[in-house]
């Protein structure tokens, strides 16, 4: 298996009457920009996405809620990294043992966390109570801020609850709760190729990465998430070392006639990609090959796979 060459990803998905990512320091609200309007989303929520369809999925994850055997409470990071200890260390990680690792044990303790398909892709920062065996490794796979296309409107919605206020009361609780009617939401991302030669990811991984990311935001199936909808990811593999374009994100744009906070569909406008395009023919002679997907009720200003293809550039169609 190959490790994963340097690429850069775009991935678009949106979001009907839902809060795709609510901030819970300010009431659970959206995330937006007060000066622009823009709702913005974190990285860690669509890494989550993506662990959560790979947990689905039966693969090894290391970040996910475990539990302690002895009195049912959930696993901190040091808890945790004690289940991927060789069986000879495992009496080692006690507070009052001082103990190390022998380098036997260390390099099957390293060898166990890179089993886990989300370390491979996201790295780690793994504490130890043992001296030698804190782990850190940085993610090849990086995303930024994933942020609207347009301008949202936050709506408050009320609404009662489902019980009494309380013992002897005839009447229910009553609920708010803050949503976004519509965003069209774009992610930018990075694998890095130096450190998947660290953590041992692989050009399987990355396809499993892609798939995960698509499916994952599709089966994301909750009050606030049900009917999100993956609608376009493009991967740019890269045949030079250490080489990316950059920014790709900005050369897409959605271009509408109403006002942005009146956008209510993906057809209520037009993603632009000729300028991602010219941009990518420019580089053509750098670029091993482009994966995409497309929902098909995208609207584009051109018909980016053809036109890619007709200047030489390998394009990937992802089923």
């Amino acid at each position: 298996m190959s490790i994963a060459k340097r690429s850069e990803l775009i991935f678009l998905y949106d979001l009907s009457w839902g809060n795709p990512n609510g901030d819970p320091n300010d009431a659970n609200k959206p995330r937006i920009d007060s000066e622009t309007g823009i709702n913005f989303v974190t990285d860690v929520r669509l890494k989550r996405t993506i662990r959560d369809e790979l947990i689905a999925r039966n693969y090894d994850v290391l970040i996910r809620d475990t539990f302690n055997e002895e009195n049912g409470t959930l696993k901190d990071a040091k808890n945790r990294g004690v289940d991927f200890l060789p069986e000879s260390a495992k009496q080692k990680a006690n507070k009052n043992n001082k103990s190390t690792l022998t380098n036997e044990e260390l390099k099957e303790f390293q060898n166990n966390i890179k089993k886990c398909i989300d370390i491979r892709m996201f790295g780690c920062v793994l504490p130890s109570e043992i001296k030698n065996a804190s782990l850190q490794y940085t993610g090849p796979v990086q995303f930024k801020m994933g942020y609207s296309m347009h301008p949202v409107k936050l709506e408050l919605v009320k609404g009662t609850g489902a019980f009494a206020s309380g013992e002897g009361k005839d009447q229910k609780t009553f609920r708010q709760e803050y949503m976004l009617p519509y965003s069209l939401i774009n992610f930018y991302g990075v694998i890095n190729d130096r450190a998947a030669e660290i953590t041992g990811l692989t050009e399987d991984d990355v396809k499993l990465l892609l798939d995960a990311m698509w499916y994952g935001t599709k089966n994301l199936i909750t009050r606030t998430k049900a009917g999100q909808v993956p609608r376009l990811l493009i991967n740019v593999a890269y045949k030079e070392k250490d080489f990316y374009i950059g920014e790709l994100d900005k050369k897409v744009k959605f271009n509408y006639d109403i006002a942005g906070e009146s956008v209510r569909s993906v057809k209520d406008g037009t993603m632009q990609l000729k300028e991602l395009k010219d941009c990518l023919i420019l580089n053509k002679e750098k670029i091993e090959k482009i994966s995409i997907k497309m929902d098909l009720d995208l609207k584009t200003d051109i018909n980016i796979v053809e036109e890619l293809k007709n200047t030489g550039i390998m394009i990937d169609v992802i089923a």
